[in-house]
Parts: structure tokens; sequence; C-alpha cells
């Protein structure tokens, strides 16, 4: 777990020195809600930079980085992208971030590295801030022997500055 968080403090303290504008998000949920042995609470936050934005065809991808932590000391450091529709007043924000996940004393997930796939769907607060609920699932792709996953549900706040 130290490891982790060693890991995202380095990451978002390198990647922030020219830190202007970005997004941060902060979530609240249960962790593999699915598996009744195993389901946590917990607590996840990730930072947009703004700055670093592609835009495409389909909609502007936008680099992040974060952690989220379980009551069972379980937690995941990733690093990824993710893409915002701005549909009139909602918001639709898939995202996919690989990263490393430490078991802690929560569910074995089969690898430290695994990959995290989401969709939040929000409400849009004026024009920089989006109330929203987000489903994840977190898996290896079989790298290691086992592939359990875990399916996750949280409820966010993002802020842009």
């Amino acid at each position: 777990m130290k490891l982790i968080a060693s890991i995202t403090t380095a990451v978002i303290f390198a990647t922030s020195s020219s830190l202007y504008a970005g997004d941060f998000n902060l979530a609240v949920g249960n962790f593999d809600y699915s598996d009744k042995g195993k389901s946590a609470a917990m607590l996840e936050l990730t930072y947009g930079f703004t700055e670093k934005n592609v835009d495409t065809k389909i909609g502007t991808i936008q680099p992040i980085v974060g952690a989220f932590f379980t009551a069972d000391s379980a937690g995941m450091a990733y690093v990824g992208a993710k893409i915002d529709y701005k549909l009139g007043m909602f918001t639709i924000t898939p995202s996919f971030t690989p990263g490393l996940y430490n078991q802690g004393d929560g569910k074995d997930l089969g690898h430290a590295v695994e990959f995290k796939s989401q969709v939040n769907i929000g409400l849009n607060l004026g024009t920089s801030s989006v109330l929203s609920a987000g489903y994840s699932h977190v898996s290896n792709a079989s790298l290691g022997d086992k592939n359990p996953g875990a399916n996750s549900y949280t409820f966010n706040f993002s802020k842009q500055f």
C-alpha cells in the first residue's frame, strides 16, 4: 500500500510542475460490490491534465492519473486517459487506465498489473463541475494465473480549475 501511495505522489508531483489547469475528481463507492466476501468501501482521487488534451473526431482525449484505496487496505495507482462527451446538461465519461494494484487485506486480483475501465454518467453543475455516478471493472487481462476481476460503483464530484 505504501508503494502505491509513493508512486501516486511521485507521479502527481512530477507532472504538476507546470500545473496551471486541470480537473480533480473525488469519488466514494464500493469496490467489488459483486463479491460479498471481498466487497469494501473505497475512496478514489483522479487528476485530469486539461493542458495536455488531444482533440479527435470522437472527442477530446484527456490524460489522467489517480489512485483508489479500499477499507481493506487494497489500492491501485494508475495512469491513462478519458474522454468527456457533453450532451446538454449531461456528461458521459469513459476512461481506461492501466496501473499497479496492491491487494493489502482485500481481494486477490491475480497480478500486480491491472487494467481499469470505467464510465461515469453525470449532471453538469455549471461550466466547471460535474456530479456523476460511475461503474468500473478492474482486470489483469489474464496476465496472472487467475483473473477474478472486480466490479465497483462510485459517486463522483469533479471540478475543473
